[in-house]
């Protein structure tokens, strides 16, 4: 089959092989690495809220909460205004509410909390060991985590820190019941939230992101990428063959058909008028390989054509001398023929004169 298509078919194909191979396997690379950069994006995301939510604690702690704790003690009902935590959850209500947002889940777990809604489960509990492990062999290096988890909601990628409690203020609540307010007593309890330690992670500051967020960054990213792959080499597959038809392509078909004349005994009286020989001329001219090829091919082309025309000129002088030749042997045969009849007349007179001379 593919000794039946021409040259710009086979070229055609072959790029558009390559060029299938090219997406398959780059776009098996490809969304490895956006899926990777999607997961970097949200994970840089999620640092920045994370920031900010720490930025919102620590305003809290030095300008809020003194000015709440003057009137704590007045009050019947305890004010979670004065907990930085409740601070900074209500401000990421406030941010999810935007589209971007929407689906973030923000929570700081702990595993000895003053609310029972922010008692780490099994898995953050997982992850407090974890970077207390890590906390006591190197306290000054503790990264963050990011990877995916499966909840009761579905699959998510979290991002996740430790809590470390630097601050010895913040024990005020946290340290023993008779050291926290009586409201916060009334109002939580005292069998919860005492007994924190100071500069050692007693929780995780996570936010979680559905994980069809991220694969659909991944392949927003992937389409974006492939599509402007595909184009662009589409792109060079037409202007490849594009080239190719006009400088190889177009200038061996005058060499084909002329190659075809000489084949069919075809050349015209006149070669110089022929249209593929001027064509072969232009081509003759470039420097190139091609230009090369046509020289030689116009050399070939000139020299059969001339040895054409003294072959023709050769045969035309054997016609005319055959001819002279038979006109010749004509002539020689009529001039035997009268001498044979003269003799012939001779020896009847001379049988004649004889027969005479005997009467």
């Amino acid at each position: 089959m593919l000794k039946k298509l021409k040259l710009a078919q086979k070229f055609t194909l072959f790029l558009s092989l390559v060029f299938i191979a090219s997406i398959i396997i780059g776009g098996i690379i490809l969304s490895q690495v956006s899926y990777h950069q999607a997961e970097s994006q949200v994970a840089y995301n999620a640092e920045l809220l994370m920031k900010m939510m720490n930025s919102v604690k620590s305003y809290n702690n030095t300008e809020v909460r003194p000015l709440l704790d003057t009137i704590q003690d007045k009050q019947p009902k305890f004010l979670p205004q004065t907990i930085a935590t409740y601070s900074a959850k209500k401000v990421f209500e406030s941010i999810s509410n935007q589209s971007e947002y929407k689906d973030y889940l923000y929570k700081d777990a702990v595993l000895n909390p003053t609310n029972l809604k922010d008692k780490a489960d099994e898995f953050e509990t997982e992850l407090i060991n974890e970077f207390n492990q890590e906390f006591s062999q190197d306290p000054n290096n503790l990264e963050d985590k990011f990877n995916f988890t499966t909840k009761e909601s579905g699959e998510s990628f979290y991002v996740a820190r430790p809590i470390i409690i630097t601050d010895k203020t913040c024990l005020k609540c946290h340290s023993t019941p008779e050291a926290a307010p009586k409201s916060m007593i009334a109002t939580y309890g005292k069998e919860h939230g005492f007994g924190w330690p100071l500069n050692k992670p007693i929780g995780v500051q996570i936010i979680y992101v559905p994980s069809e967020e991220v694969f659909k960054k991944g392949r927003d990213i992937s389409t974006l990428t492939i599509g402007i792959f595909v184009g662009m080499f589409a792109i060079v597959i037409l202007l490849i063959n594009f080239l190719l038809q006009q400088s190889v392509i177009e200038k061996i078909r005058p060499m084909a058909r002329l190659a075809q004349k000489i084949s069919n005994d075809e050349l015209s009286v006149d070669q110089m008028t022929e249209p593929d020989r001027q064509r072969l001329g232009k081509v003759a001219k470039n420097s190139d390989e091609l230009g090369h090829l046509a020289r030689i091919f116009q050399q070939m082309a000139d020299a059969i054509y001339q040895r054409k025309q003294k072959f023709a000129e050769q045969i035309e002088d054997l016609t005319l001398k055959s001819q002279e030749s038979n006109r010749a042997s004509d002539k020689m045969g009529k001039i035997a023929y009268f001498k044979s009849l003269q003799k012939k007349a001779k020896n009847i007179r001379d049988k004649v004169e004889e027969s005479g001379k005997t009467r």
